[in-house]
């Protein structure tokens, strides 16, 4: 018994480490080169990131992204790796548009 509880336990934390690090269901997930407090900035630099995936992206404004025709809002974490803080970049696909 206490050895299906260690697992169970260990498979709960597993998947939320996932959801942490934004690894979603549709979600865009990527690293930046640089941390950027002005929005405006960051908004260039994941515009830019996703141009060079090959992804047709316009930043729409407060926090939210085209991409391929779809919505997505911007979510960041800041995450420890190693000791090593990084700044993780997450698009969220809006429930509302991309829902079909």
């Amino acid at each position: 018994m206490p050895i299906l509880l260690t697992i169970g336990a260990f498979i709960l934390v597993l998947f939320g480490f996932n959801k942490v690090m934004g690894y979603g269901r549709g979600n865009i997930t990527m690293e930046l080169d640089g941390r950027y407090t002005n929005l405006t900035e960051q908004a260039n630099a994941v515009t830019a990131e996703l141009k060079k995936q090959g992804k047709h992206a316009e930043y729409i404004g407060n926090g939210r992204y085209l991409v391929d025709g779809l919505s997505y809002v911007v979510h960041k974490r800041a995450v420890a790796m190693a000791g090593v803080p990084l700044e993780r970049t997450i698009l969220v696909p809006e429930k509302s548009e991309n829902r079909r």
